[in-house]
């Protein structure tokens, strides 16, 4: 539908598995095509000649700032969408607009500010990292682009979410999918035509983004949408801010969490299997992400429908949208299960024809996804929290996967099975936050249950948070 003249009251009407298909649809396109994004980055920067396993090393090593840098993007949009998507539940139009100001104003500051003390140290920041004298000059030449253009990733991600919750995920879906298709067209102009090697893929990646962020920043301005940037364009209203901050603290934890982990892991790789074995998580996570950004479009979808539900007090909806989310997030992280055990080799050798490489990545890929049928129930059950305003537990299941239980297996277990031990980190930590996430989410429902729609969960006092 189109976002304007009113709210998208059918959030409370329409039936669920029709009202999921109309919202996370454009956002599994959306996140299929910007995991596809990065894995057309990693492919053509893999294919260097002559350098391509090192620059795709390098890139490796770069993850854990960009977690960082996205960490900081989430803390403020997520929160933002999730806001908006109470306010309009709500029917509290001009609050949301406040929101929108916000958004614009925290991660315009936030992002120049990271960018200034990441660029003053960014060669010791990368060596901290993971990076190797082979590596550095690929790491360092990517993210001076990357950084420079981090305000614009951030203000592009914060609107692409806002629009997607106002109502229209289908402009949403198609912003997403120009900046995939005009990547896709630069990338090997910028790194083999006009030989810019790494630093033209994070070139092609910012202007893409760039050109995105000015169409949704002229759709935002636009008086006939019900949602818009209010006079004056920059303003900050603490309290909404705060609010905002406290619900996307959770997610901020959780990509904080996986900038320490994949910070740990480079080092632990490198310990025990040098430059090659980080190239070798650098793929393994690509093709993984890809799945785990399904999951993400299913889980923008659960958001609006959850959150507007939530607002308007229909817990029979709320957990509806829940358990049909979570069906089809399994069986995404299912497939991705059967790709990793099945044809791992076939996978990885899209992204480098390195033998070594090859061989570490899918040794890797076979043990590091043994679990990861179940882990799209304990995605849609941090997500389906925080959706929800639940930042306490947002915030538990974000901490226990990845640092409760995933850093200590990283730091014992290399030392009895070296490289190895590294990737049986994975399928251990996931296995024990999905049993968490159960738990916590059978114990909601069980509150839900003591209320019919329309009530008030106060009536329940504290424990329905």
């Amino acid at each position: 539908m189109a976002a304007t003249g009113a709210a998208p009251t059918e959030l409370g009407s329409e039936k669920i598995g029709k009202l999921l298909k109309m919202y996370a649809v454009p956002g599994i396109i959306a996140q299929t095509a910007a995991s596809l994004y990065n894995m057309v980055d990693s492919i053509y920067i893999g294919h260097i000649k002559d350098v391509g396993s090192y620059a795709i090393s390098g890139l490796a090593v770069t993850f854990p700032l960009m977690n960082l840098s996205a960490a900081l993007g989430t803390l403020v949009g997520v929160g933002a969408m999730t806001l908006i998507s109470v306010l309009l539940g709500q029917k509290n139009y001009d609050t949301a607009k406040k929101v929108l100001s916000n958004v614009l104003t925290l991660n315009t500051v936030i992002s120049i500010i990271f960018t200034a003390l990441t660029l003053t140290f960014l060669d010791p920041i990368l060596y901290f990292f993971g990076a190797s004298e082979n590596t550095l000059p690929f790491a360092r030449s990517y993210m001076v682009i990357i950084l420079l253009g981090n305000v614009f990733t951030h203000l592009y991600f914060g609107f692409n979410g806002i629009i997607r919750a106002a109502g229209n995920p289908k402009l949403a879906m198609g912003l997403t999918l120009f900046t995939v298709a005009s990547n896709a067209i630069l990338d090997p102009i910028f790194i083999f035509g006009l030989d810019l090697g790494i630093q033209g893929a994070a070139l092609a990646t910012i202007l893409c983004q760039c050109m995105a962020l000015t169409y949704s920043m002229r759709y935002l301005s636009r008086k006939e949408n019900f949602l818009h940037f209010p006079r004056p364009l920059f303003q900050l209203d603490w309290r909404i801010a705060k609010q905002s901050l406290a619900i996307g603290l959770g997610p901020f934890l959780m990509n904080s969490a996986s900038c320490l982990v994949a910070l740990f892991i480079n080092q632990q790789l490198r310990k025990y299997g040098g430059d090659l074995a980080i190239g070798g998580y650098g793929i393994i996570n690509r093709i993984t992400m890809l799945f785990i950004m399904i999951c993400m479009g299913f889980n923008q979808g659960l958001q609006p429908i959850a959150g507007y539900n939530y607002g308007a007090r229909q817990y029979s909806r709320v957990k509806e949208v829940f358990i049909l989310t979570a069906k089809w997030e399994v069986l995404v992280t299912t497939l991705c299960f059967l790709v990793s055990e099945l044809i791992p080799t076939q996978a990885v050798s899209l992204f480098t024809n390195d033998p070594e490489l090859i061989r570490m990545a899918s040794k890797g890929i076979k043990t590091m996804n043994l679990a990861f049928a179940l882990v799209g129930f304990g995605m849609v059950s941090g997500n389906f929290f925080q959706c929800l305003g639940m930042v306490k537990k947002s915030i538990f299941l974000s901490l226990t996967r990845q640092l409760i239980f995933l850093l200590p297996l990283l730091y014992t277990l290399p030392i009895w099975f070296e490289d190895k031990g590294v990737w049986m980190s994975f399928p251990i930590s996931d296995s024990l936050n999905i049993i968490i996430s159960a738990i916590l989410i059978i114990n909601l429902f069980r509150k839900f249950n003591k209320l019919n729609d329309g009530d008030d969960p106060a009536t329940l006092g504290s424990t329905i948070s």
